[in-house]
C-alpha cells in the first residue's frame, strides 16, 4: 500500500528541487518534515505542502498509520519552461528560461521490525 502526492508546473528548477529531493529520500516521513522545516532551501516550501498533502492522503485514503511512513520514492522531472527575451546592447536579444517542474512523493508503511517494506 502506498500514498501518493504530485505537484505539477510547480515555478521552480527541478536542478533546485533534486538537492532537497535528496535529503528527505528514503526517511521516516516525521523526520523528513522536520529536515523540510529547517533547511533554508526555496524548494522545501513546496516540499513542506507536498509532504503533508501525501501524509493525508495515506491517513485519509488508505487507512495507514502516520507514524509509521516514510518517503519510498521522491523524484522531480522537468515541467514546460516558460520563454523570455531580454533585450541586450546593438539590438542583440538574450533568452532567459523560466524552468518549471513536476514532482512526485511516494510514501509507504514500514514493517513491524521498524524496516522499510
Amino acid at each position: 500500500m502506498e500514498a501518493r502526492a504530485t505537484v505539477k508546473h510547480a515555478r521552480i528548477s527541478p536542478r533546485k528541487v533534486t538537492i532537497v529531493l535528496d535529503l528527505i529520500r528514503n526517511q521516516p516521513a516525521e523526520k523528513a518534515m522536520a529536515i523540510l522545516k529547517h533547511t533554508p532551501k526555496a524548494a522545501c516550501e513546496y516540499l513542506e505542502k507536498l509532504l503533508g498533502s501525501a501524509m493525508a492522503n495515506a491517513e485519509n485514503n488508505h487507512d495507514m498509520d502516520t507514524s509509521r511512513l516514510y518517503v519510498a520514492t521522491a523524484h522531480v522531472g522537468a515541467g514546460p519552461i516558460l520563454k523570455r527575451i531580454r533585450p541586450r546592447a546593438h539590438g542583440r536579444a538574450y533568452h532567459i528560461y523560466k524552468r518549471t517542474s513536476h514532482i512526485t512523493l511516494v510514501l509507504k508503511e514500514m514493517d513491524d521490525e521498524g524496516e522499510e517494506a
